[in-house]
């Protein structure tokens, strides 16, 4: 008998070629959604996008989730952001299933909820190998909950990945996009658990300090280093500049 290597399934993964990462630009597409067709990002120029994948039509868990992120439409277009769904279904899957959610399901008090956001039909996986959503050693029919934070100039700025088994913090979506913004607006970092209306990081130094680095320190409250100063920035600070940016697009 021949003696042959056993099939490594990490040499499947290789078959998807090169997977974005932060800080490149998102892969343009063409799709079909439930509303209608969109071409990515042409249609989003100057928009933040929150483009999202779910693993099947009719599950559970899904379902929990097209529920919360509906929740969020009104609040994330204050933030100049819009949703996208996918997953690898078809559109007449996606359409029963969107219908089968507004006449039937409750969850946590929501009830009758009309999905305003497009969700995208995959059938051909071209999109979810093209943004690395379909993971082999998990499934290779199915999408991982994955979570990609586009800016309004096509960048990646954040992406998550979850398993089919565990549903999305929504909270933690939230934070995300209001800190990548707050960054952005403010020229600042957050720190670890920041929360809109917490001290935020100024600008990172990487010298020793230098004078004009410590004027920068005595206007901001000290920290235990020369390396670190924090900075209060006010929640309805955060909240005007951000709303007042979504109003100029």
């Amino acid at each position: 008998m021949t003696n042959q290597h056993p099939i490594n399934k990490s040499d499947s993964a290789k078959s998807f070629g090169h997977l974005p990462l932060i800080g490149d630009s998102a892969p343009a597409f063409d799709a079909e959604t439930t509303q209608g067709t969109i071409h990515f990002p042409r249609d989003y120029t100057g928009k933040w996008v929150i483009l999202f994948s779910h693993s099947s039509d009719f599950t559970p868990v899904c379902t929990s989730e097209f529920m919360a992120f509906s929740r969020l439409v009104e609040e994330c277009r204050n933030l100049n952001t819009e949703l996208i769904g996918l997953s690898v279904d078809s559109l007449s899957s996606h359409v029963a299933w969107l219908y089968a959610i507004q006449e039937q399901i409750k969850f946590r008090g929501l009830k009758n909820i009309n999905i305003r956001f497009p969700l995208i039909a995959d059938l051909s996986q071209t999109i979810a190998r093209r943004y690395g959503m379909l993971h082999p050693e998990a499934s290779e029919t199915k999408t991982v909950r994955a979570v990609f934070f586009i800016d309004p100039d096509g960048i990646i700025r954040t992406i998550l990945y979850y398993p089919t088994t565990t549903g999305r913090n929504f909270a933690e979506i939230m934070r995300i996009l209001i800190s990548l913004q707050t960054t952005d607006e403010f020229g600042v970092s957050t720190p670890a658990d920041w929360q809109p209306g917490e001290d935020v990081v100024l600008p990172e130094t990487e010298t020793a300090p230098t004078e004009s680095t410590n004027i920068k320190k005595n206007k901001a409250q000290q920290s235990a280093g020369w390396f670190q100063a924090d900075s209060a920035l006010s929640a309805d600070k955060i909240r005007n500049k951000l709303h007042k940016h979504k109003k100029q697009v």
